[in-house]
């Protein structure tokens, strides 16, 4: 057994809030994937003022990462990423290049995407070959901000118990290169192709999270902490849990809806464990089947809910789910965006639209496309 790597936790203010927004780069006359993220930067790149986003690159160059500053709302971070947005779209407009937001893009090829230009991903590519090539995907990440590292594993724990209600809801990837795949989220089941990409283990000390990494630097599966990329991780740098689950988003406002659903599950199971009460989990078959079953069949999952293997349809969890969260949102001051999710319940999830989109057009995708760059401009599901 390798000797444990020493991971020190930051410290963070309780349940401050940061997210980060990957969407791709379109061509406005075709639709297909643009490998324009360096003539993006370029153009943002020479802008001197100071801003509270933070514009990033990503694997490969038709895509762009708006990331918030750390905040106390998940409205006052929706603020960074629409600044952040606003500034990549300026930059593209001269170049004939369209915003998308969604898991996957509906028809590109992924043989014909371009790496970014960095060793990390140089060598990403070299260990993994095809299924690393493959990751023409696109998701929305909520960094939660936890006050004491004794609470981070308990609560990735809990967080499991509700994966799939914010994997359902955030579901945008049923086409993988032209073709509808049967599933709500295509790209949960393509990430998790990666090593160390998934579910997380269900550790019960942090010394057993430090043994994990010490191990797989010693036999050289990672290179540093960020390259375990579960679905659910400790961020020890910023003092965060990061939630990886959510598909990419086609408009702000779902955006801030599945972030302020995920900002109140960890600070209702934050409270849990001030009050000394144990947090709820789930078996590991239990959280795999979910994952499954929310990736195969969205918002018409059936999920298991409990260790006693009880089943509800999941849109009638997250209605209870509201409910329950809504004096936490009114804590947080995300009582608007929580109540954002009941607009995703009444007009479908973003895979759903897509589908929708594709039929009236006789399957073209093209066609899907425009829609997503068209809720892209609206900032809300059409």
């Amino acid at each position: 057994m390798a000797a444990p790597a020493r991971l020190d936790f930051a410290r963070s203010e309780r349940s401050t809030v940061g997210l980060e927004w990957e969407v791709a780069l379109v061509d406005r006359d075709s639709g297909d994937l643009r490998q324009a993220a360096e003539a993006v930067f370029e153009t943002i790149g020479r802008r001197a003022e100071p801003r509270p986003w933070n514009v990033t690159g990503e694997l490969l160059l038709n895509t762009v990462e708006v990331s918030s500053g750390k905040c106390r709302t998940v409205g006052e971070a929706a603020e960074h990423l629409r600044g952040g947005m606003d500034e990549v779209a300026a930059a593209a407009e001269p170049l004939r290049i369209e915003l998308m937001g969604g898991g996957t893009h509906p028809f590109a090829s992924w043989a014909h995407q371009k790496i970014t230009d960095k060793q990390r991903y140089a060598t990403l590519i070299d260990r993994t070959q095809w299924w690393g090539r493959q990751m023409l995907i696109y998701g929305v990440h909520v960094h939660v901000g936890i006050e004491d590292r004794a609470k981070v594993l308990p609560l990735a724990r809990a967080m499991l118990t509700v994966f799939a209600h914010l994997q359902s809801l955030s579901a945008s990837s049923p086409f993988w290169g032209g073709r509808d795949t049967g599933y709500a989220s295509n790209r949960a089941l393509l990430f998790q192709q990666l090593p160390t990409a998934g579910l997380p283990f269900q550790f019960e000390e942090w010394g057993q999270l430090e043994q994990y990494v010490g191990d797989l630097l010693h036999t050289g599966v990672i290179d540093q902490f960020d390259e375990v990329r579960w679905d659910i991780r400790p961020a020890p740098r910023f003092g965060t849990l990061e939630m990886r689950v959510a598909d990419g988003a086609s408009n702000l406002l779902e955006v801030t809806a599945i972030s302020a659903l995920t900002h109140c599950f960890v600070e209702h199971f934050s409270s849990m464990l001030d009050r000394g009460e144990a947090v709820p989990t789930l078996p590991p078959w239990y959280v795999q089947e979910n994952k499954w079953r929310s990736a195969r069949y969205g918002m018409d999952a059936i999920i298991i809910t409990n260790a006693a293997g009880d089943e509800e349809l999941v849109t009638d969890s997250v209605g209870r789910w509201l409910h329950e969260l809504a004096p936490v949102a009114e804590r947080l001051g995300c009582s608007e965006e929580l109540e954002q999710v009941r607009v995703v319940l009444r007009r479908g999830a973003s895979y759903q639209r897509q589908r929708a989109v594709a039929r009236r057009h006789a399957g073209e995708l093209d066609a899907v496309v425009r829609a997503l760059v068209a809720e892209m401009r609206a900032g809300r599901p059409l």
